[in-house]
């Protein structure tokens, strides 16, 4: 028996026992990461630096990568060194630490999902409203409200996880600090349950926005269903599927980790639900939300010719001073 007071580290779920399956699970989880943060260094880079993203949609954008970025960096390092290292031990701190920040990404990432969906519903089906309800007040105090809510979820959350005491050891069924596995090693029964509690209301918020998300995308298909050119339908339908698609498997996934009952709880099936919604989501935001979009496209290309410009003039700068 150990308590909370007492426990230093928690044991981490190794991705296989294996070191050869160890090694593989470090380079694509390497792979994964390189990717995210180039992509969404790319978006944030092009957003800063082209005028022609000022808009709503850009600077919703541009958190949604923060999210993205802060999703994938609290959770994959820690789980690539364990695997490079064959070790599964995190300490408490930095259980807590992860546990929150986590949260506070996750919670971020979906509010604005949700922003961005009736951003999407304004310009399709209310273009004529679309400057008076997405203005850049609006636009801010809508990013702010998403920040904000993510900041009280992840501060409510792990404040009373980490207050509970836990007398049922140290091993987590979890590649990462993950609230549900942390609360199977309390002893305490009326804090469970008061955490149970707070989880509850958190997930019927989040279905309320879902089916908010779901409302919106049926409105816009009608109207694009009245758009007469075949060419305009198609080029909605391929943008908004998509992320309509990467939002459900964001949201179920999630959903089913935090309320599955813990009889059909396995680890392999632990694992692999949670990087469903860990990870493939914030690698796979960048190409659906913005690298498939024709003008970030544009100003990808006019940044980077830019650049090779300028990388072009310095080279030439230092061989005439070197003749010279």
């Amino acid at each position: 028996m150990s308590n909370s007071s007492s426990l230093t580290q928690f044991l981490l779920l190794a991705f296989a026992d294996r070191r050869e399956l160890q090694l593989l699970h470090f380079w694509l989880f390497l792979g994964i990461s390189l990717a995210a943060l180039l992509a969404n260094g790319l978006i944030l880079s092009a957003v800063a630096c082209d005028h022609h993203l000022y808009t709503p949609m850009g600077f919703f954008l541009l958190n949604l990568s923060l999210t993205d970025l802060g999703c994938i960096c609290t959770t994959v390092p820690k789980a690539m060194d364990n695997s490079l290292w064959d070790t599964t031990t995190i300490s408490y701190k930095g259980c807590a630490a992860q546990a929150f920040f986590f949260l506070f990404f996750i919670s971020a990432e979906f509010s604005l999902l949700t922003i961005m969906c009736y951003d999407r519903y304004v310009a399709i089906c209310k273009p004529l409203h679309y400057e008076t309800l997405l203005g850049s007040r609006a636009c801010a105090h809508m990013a702010a409200a998403a920040w904000a809510s993510g900041f009280l979820n992840a501060l409510l959350l792990t404040a009373n996880t980490f207050s509970l005491p836990l007398c049922q050891g140290n091993a987590l069924g979890q590649f990462f600090c993950e609230i549900p596995h942390i609360l199977k090693l309390s002893c305490s029964h009326s804090g469970y349950l008061r955490e149970i509690g707070l989880i509850v209301v958190c997930a019927f918020l989040v279905l309320m926005c879902f089916v908010f998300i779901i409302f919106s995308y049926v409105q816009i298909f009608r109207a694009v269903l009245r758009i007469p050119s075949q060419q305009g339908r198609h080029k909605v339908f391929s943008t908004c599927l998509p992320h309509l698609a990467v939002v459900s498997l964001f949201i179920s996934t999630g959903i089913f980790a935090y309320l599955k009952p813990p009889s059909i709880s396995f680890p392999s099936l632990d694992l692999v639900v949670s990087v469903l919604y860990s990870v493939v989501p914030q690698a796979l935001n960048p190409l659906i939300y913005s690298l498939r979009n024709q003008e970030f496209k544009d100003a990808l290309k006019k940044m980077m010719t830019t650049c090779f410009l300028r990388s072009n003039k310095l080279h030439l700068f230092f061989c005439r001073t070197l003749i010279a």
